[in-house]
């Protein structure tokens, strides 16, 4: 089974800087001798304004490109020493002409699957340190990618971890929490309010990418990365909000 997991800013960085221990518990998780993995990790900026001291996300892009030049070596050297003596990992620095380009989009492919075959575990993130249309939004955000990627790889799952249990409904005093959506509705986004303080997702982001790679027959769920053994139970259907892929696989 081949999977896509994306890991949120708000989960493995919610103060400001990366949570090794929460990101390790996370790492262990993986059925690594049974299983292919790609990560979508967010967190590199969140790293770097760690590491140059800053408390608050940066307003300009040239201080947000300096930060997350910073924080995406920092947060590699995390996850090789994560996977140390397990796999080895790959980092891959993704805009949107990879995935808009033919040429480059069959090359990234290529790549992924090459990796895959070589056992190696690979680790995306946007190219935030030198593409400003990211950093600004054109392009979306690591929920997307994570969604473009799942597509690319013909994933059989995506998983969005998140620091939430899934999709919350109002429901009175206690949101409700909505385990299965087979079609997304205007009124469905319009529930979602706002994103995390360093990242640049939110509840909407979350929806709009599980819909997309549903639609391209990739079977979603949006989990609490913090659940004990989330991974497993997402994948039962036993947490979080599931998205059942639309098409069958070929």
């Amino acid at each position: 089974m081949r999977l896509v997991i994306k890991v949120g800013t708000s989960l493995i960085a919610p103060g400001g800087r990366i949570e090794t221990v929460r990101l390790r518990s996370l790492v262990d998780q993986f059925d690594l001798p049974h299983h292919e993995f790609l990560i979508v990790s967010s967190g590199a900026i969140a790293s770097g304004m760690a590491h140059l001291g800053l408390t608050e996300r940066p307003s300009t892009v040239p201080l947000m490109q300096a930060c997350a030049a910073v924080g995406q070596s920092a947060l590699m050297h995390i996850y090789e020493q994560l996977f140390f003596g397990k796999k080895k990992v790959a980092q891959l620095l993704l805009s949107s002409d990879d995935f808009t380009s033919p040429a480059r989009y069959k090359n990234l492919q290529n790549t992924l699957n090459q990796l895959f075959r070589l056992g190696v575990v690979p680790i995306a993130n946007e190219n935030d340190s030198v593409s400003v249309r990211e950093l600004e939004g054109a392009f979306g955000d690591n929920d997307e990618l994570s969604a473009l990627l799942a597509a690319a790889v013909d994933a059989d799952w995506l998983l969005l971890l998140t620091d939430v249990d899934g999709f919350l409904a109002p429901n009175g005093k206690r949101p409700r929490l909505v385990r299965t959506i087979r079609k997304l509705t205007p009124e469905m986004e319009a529930l979602c309010n706002g994103h995390g303080k360093l990242g640049r997702g939110g509840m909407r982001s979350k929806l709009r990418a599980a819909k997309m790679a549903s639609d391209a027959g990739v079977s979603v769920a949006i989990v609490n990365g913090s659940e004990p053994d989330a991974i497993a139970k997402a994948v039962a259907h036993k947490i979080g909000t599931y998205f059942p892929a639309k098409t069958e696989k070929r």
